[in-house]
């Protein structure tokens, strides 16, 4: 499993249950990456999307305890049945897309984490564990610097170094 997300200088992931920023380099890298894949959420991710609707051309999963079961996804009540359906699945298929407290828990689970950094500060509300002060993970990518609507990112990856199964 891998957990996918954008951070700012302050490693900070989210804003009033959104993004805090749009940068169309990011969505496509994020769109790239897990189409054809599975998804694993938290309820107020999947509450953050356009109508509350699941992402398309994904298999989502959605911790959800009290959450009416529907079609469009996969709801779970707890992290025993959230651990049963991700096992159902190739874990390098697998991406955790948020929000914070779904990062925080399964962090210690995802054998990567691709980041895309912001070189800005975004005023979050929601935070990411900072990777470059975890002697748990290691750098192991890191692209050049690119301008890309008015900010600098640069797209990184984080090897996990002691990887629990789940």
């Amino acid at each position: 499993m891998k957990a996918i997300l954008h951070a700012d200088k302050e490693w900070g992931i989210g804003k009033s249950n959104g993004l805090m920023f749009s940068i169309p380099a990011d969505m496509k890298f994020f769109r790239e990456t897990t189409t054809g894949n599975v998804v694993v959420m938290g309820s107020n991710t999947l509450k953050s999307f356009p109508g509350g609707n699941p992402l398309k051309n994904r298999i989502n999963i959605v911790l959800y305890p009290d959450g009416e079961k529907r079609d469009d996804c996969k709801i779970v009540g707890s992290l025993d049945e959230l651990f049963a359906e991700i096992k159902k699945y190739d874990p390098d298929k697998v991406f955790v897309i948020g929000g914070a407290m779904m990062y925080k828990t399964l962090l210690p689970y995802c054998s990567e984490v691709l980041v895309t950094k912001v070189n800005a500060v975004g005023g979050a509300d929601a935070y990411f564990e900072n990777l470059d002060n975890n002697g748990n993970f290691k750098l192991v990518y890191e692209s050049e610097p690119q301008e890309t609507n008015g900010y600098e990112i640069k797209f990184t990856t984080y090897k996990n170094l002691s990887l629990k199964s789940l």
